[in-house]
């Protein structure tokens, strides 16, 4: 799905398998968001065969939070591209199901301010909640916000999992809702498109589900 200008989006609509939408920013650097699991590759895989420079041509993949889901297709992306992600994130991981879980060695960590990738400036935001240090990536140029598991259409993330904080999550969420966003792309579901569709968005999360938080 063509987002917009630069963006790709390869939105997981698979009901039988747990695994997480994955985006392409393409530039001068070609940057890939959460690639999600390594046996589910296959729908990034695919996609990108359709391009002249397919899997090999990724520059840089970054991932949002430490979970499987969003990550483990780092390792076979990570033979001829960079690799980033939170470092608290990557400890934790670490630490908690370092043996189960695979996660490559990050070229470099990520945190809260500015990232510079090419010709191209990034804001990276430390949003915890749904996880202790998960990030997003607002894209000024664009006015896309690459949102993870924070914030979806109509839903939040979830908090009942290990590292889950609900008082946290809405204050990551009011925060975000602060942004000029004109593209809201989360790890799960289906874009919001238009800055009053994602304006109105906020509003939903708001009224609905600040209450069980």
């Amino acid at each position: 799905m063509k987002i917009c200008e630069e963006i790709q989006a390869f939105i997981w609509k698979s009901a039988a398998e747990n695994n997480c939408n994955a985006y392409l920013i393409e530039n001068d650097k070609r940057i890939l968001i959460d690639p999600g699991h390594a046996h589910l590759l296959r729908h990034v895989e695919s996609a990108l065969q359709e391009t002249t420079s397919g899997m090999a041509g990724i520059d840089i993949v970054l991932v949002t939070h430490g979970h499987p889901d969003h990550l483990e297709g780092a390792t076979p992306l990570k033979k001829s591209a960079l690799f980033a992600m939170s470092e608290k994130e990557y400890h934790l991981l670490k630490k908690l199901a370092g043996r189960y879980i695979q996660c490559p060695e990050p070229d470099f960590f990520l945190q809260e301010g500015t990232l510079l990738i090419g010709g191209e400036t990034f804001e990276v935001l430390e949003t915890p909640g749904h996880s202790p240090a998960s990030l997003c990536f607002y894209w000024p140029k664009r006015r896309a916000l690459f949102s993870g598991d924070v914030v979806f259409d109509r839903s939040i993330g979830r908090t009942d999992i290990p590292g889950g904080d609900s008082a946290q999550l809405k204050k990551s969420i009011e925060r975000l809702a602060k942004l000029d966003i004109e593209y809201l792309l989360p790890g799960h579901g289906e874009p919001v498109i238009g800055k009053a569709a994602v304006e109105e968005n906020f509003r939903v999360i708001e009224n609905y589900w600040f209450r069980s938080l």
